[in-house]
């Protein structure tokens, strides 16, 4: 069993910053990937950054300059930086777990993130 516990979610003003935590436990032999996915309201859940065991990050254009996503391997646990936050980065941040071999793939339960103008 594989458990992933978000944290840092809430509310921000225009401008300002936050930081999501995603720390992941259980049965983990081997990770593929680590990422960040959001789901406004009426909305799809899109990528907003991942980041590959021994490969380059991703990142959605909407976040490029704005988030950093890091990782601690000796924790399991996958950061997302969100800095001059915007109205539009309001929504629930999902962090993924995908591990091998399979791949298999694993969410968090989520994180409110809400910036008011």
């Amino acid at each position: 069993q594989v458990q992933l516990v978000e944290s840092g979610g809430g509310l921000v003003q225009a401008g300002g910053s936050l930081r999501l935590s995603c720390a992941a436990s259980g049965r983990i032999i081997s990770i593929n990937t680590m990422g960040w996915y959001r789901q406004a309201p009426g909305k799809q859940r899109e990528l907003v950054a991942a980041i590959p065991t021994g490969g380059s990050t991703k990142y959605a254009d909407s976040v490029k300059g704005r988030f950093t996503i890091s990782r601690d391997n000796g924790k399991n646990t996958v950061y997302l930086q969100m800095n001059s936050l915007k109205p539009e980065d309001t929504a629930a941040y999902y962090c993924q777990l995908v591990l091998n071999p399979g791949p298999k793939y694993y969410w968090g339960q989520g994180t409110q993130v809400t910036v008011s103008s």
